[in-house]
């Protein structure tokens, strides 16, 4: 542009210096010219000055993105069509509060299925009951809302039709408390709380059988949960039910007794970590002046290395009972435990072994028991067992027992252990 300025001014010059043109208005034209060339010169100048500000202007620093997490949220809830704080046009509506009921898919529970069936041989005697379809287990588990959940269980045995398991629990209460409501099995030691088919045998420690009822000890009531570090990771709980071993232990009149359940946890290693724990267990009968103690102490000792934790493991465990029931002030103490290990031979193969002591609460006679087992995990959804048993009882012979057992699940949750 500047160019063309300087062309035109050129043009007027030479026009306006012509001889024999218009000589009477030469002074005056050049006059002109020399303004117009005076005001590109200028106009030049400006356009120069403009070009080196834009050239050392600084660029302009944009501000930096919120990744807070209050801001994270508060975009998603403007995305979602949940946001109460945005203002539509100029004036601010009224707040409202959207539901939060659960989805078609959450009102559905997560329902799971198990089998157990066992086939048994004894060496010594007729041969009878050799086929057990021991329980069948029906498993209903959900979310109820934000703060509380539950857990059914629901149990087909031998003919009858019983609630293994039916509780609401609530976590996240003050002091990270949780609080269960219901019927659950109750946290004595460590694999009572286990259901059957879970067990690294097919049947419940001799002694937890003796002391604690066939099905071991469950009841309906309440239960408080609370976990704490210091010196490793630490677990109390406190139940009061009314158990179902009432006519065993505590003589069936329906009296709430009392469990304090004590567990402590330590990492060893890497691979290696301990638990031990230990369980006080309180119920009366006012009838019958009855006063029944249980304490219990259990014990284990993992090894699992991270590398190879899908193919090798070894576990040890133990449990030590004593069952004290007083009439009227006096009782005898009778004492019964038993220690296990499995080991992982594979990803899919694991041998195990247990031994059984434990003293009749009536009579005091000594029955032992040692129990290998050689378990095949056939898939996520199928496990096989063979498992043998050598039992005697004081001043008895012993007997020979053989066992294979075929637990299958179907549902999201397979063979869980609680």
């Amino acid at each position: 542009m500047i160019r063309d300025h300087y062309a035109v001014a050129t043009a007027l010059a030479c026009l306006l210096g012509l001889p024999g043109r218009m000589s009477a208005q030469q002074p005056t034209e050049q006059r002109r010219v020399d303004s117009l060339a005076a005001e590109v010169r200028s106009l030049k100048a400006r356009l120069d000055s403009l070009r080196a500000q834009l050239i050392h202007r600084p660029a302009a620093v944009e501000p930096a993105a919120d990744t807070s997490l209050a801001a994270l949220r508060a975009a998603a809830a403007v995305a979602a069509g949940t946001d109460t704080t945005t203002m539509k046009g100029d004036t601010a509506g009224p707040t409202k509060f959207v539901g939060r009921e659960r989805s078609q898919p959450q009102l559905n529970p997560e329902i799971s299925a198990t089998g157990d069936v066992r086939a048994g041989a004894r060496l010594e005697g007729v041969a009878r009951e050799n086929f057990d379809p021991r329980e069948f287990e029906v498993g209903f588990q959900s979310p109820l809302d934000p703060y509380s959940s539950t857990k059914i269980f629901v149990s087909f045995e031998n003919g009858n039709v019983s609630i293994e398991e039916g509780y609401a629990y609530w976590t996240g209460l003050p002091g990270h408390i949780r609080f269960d409501i219901g019927k659950f099995r109750q946290q004595f030691g460590e694999l009572n709380r286990w259901h059957l088919h879970a067990l690294p045998e097919t049947e419940y420690p001799l002694a937890l059988r003796t002391y604690l009822g066939d099905d071991g000890l469950a009841g309906a009531g309440i239960s408080l949960y609370r976990a704490f570090g210091g010196l490793g990771t630490h677990e109390v709980t406190a139940q009061v039910t009314r158990s179902e071993s009432d006519s065993q232990l505590f003589g069936g009149t329906g009296r709430p007794t009392y469990l304090l359940h004590l567990l402590n946890f330590w990492q060893l290693t890497r691979s290696t970590y301990m638990q031990l724990g230990g369980t006080a267990l309180y119920g009366t009968d006012a009838d019958s002046s009855l006063r029944t103690k249980v304490g219990g102490i259990d014990f284990r000792l993992t090894w699992r290395p991270p590398a190879r934790g899908l193919y090798r493991e070894w576990t040890l465990r133990g449990e030590l009972y004593a069952l004290r029931k007083e009439h009227s002030g006096s009782g005898t103490t009778r004492l019964g435990w038993y220690a296990g290990t499995t080991y992982k031979l594979g990803q899919r193969l694991i041998a195990g072994a247990r031994y059984d002591y434990v003293e009749d609460p009536l009579s005091g006679l000594i029955t032992r028991q040692v129990i290998p087992s050689l378990t095949l995990w056939e898939s996520e959804w199928v496990e096989l067992r063979a498992q043998y048993t050598w039992a005697q009882i004081s001043g008895q012979p012993s007997t020979n027992d053989f066992a294979l057992q075929a637990v299958w699940a179907i549902g999201p949750h397979k063979h869980e252990t609680y």
